[in-house]
């Protein structure tokens, strides 16, 4: 997936624990950290709102947008 989620960096630099975060967003710690790892196909802009409002950062410090690597194809 071409988006990156860094909330674990972001969690780390402000030495916020996983389990204040969910509870300050309202969300879960087992689906905070699928979020952490990237593995959710949608967040709610409430969730994502909550989590940068707690953490005092922009969206642009939490997702980064990673261009997939361009292949050549070779024709045989």
């Amino acid at each position: 997936m071409p988006i990156r989620v860094r909330l674990a960096v972001m969690l780390a630099e402000r030495n916020v624990k996983s389990k204040e975060l969910a509870e300050f967003v309202g969300i879960t710690e087992a689906n905070l950290s699928l979020l952490k790892q990237g593995k959710v196909k949608g967040v709610r802009s409430e969730t994502l709102e909550r989590i940068w409002q707690y953490l005092g950062c922009q969206p642009g410090d939490l997702l980064r947008y990673e261009s997939p690597a361009h292949t050549e194809e070779t024709i045989g």
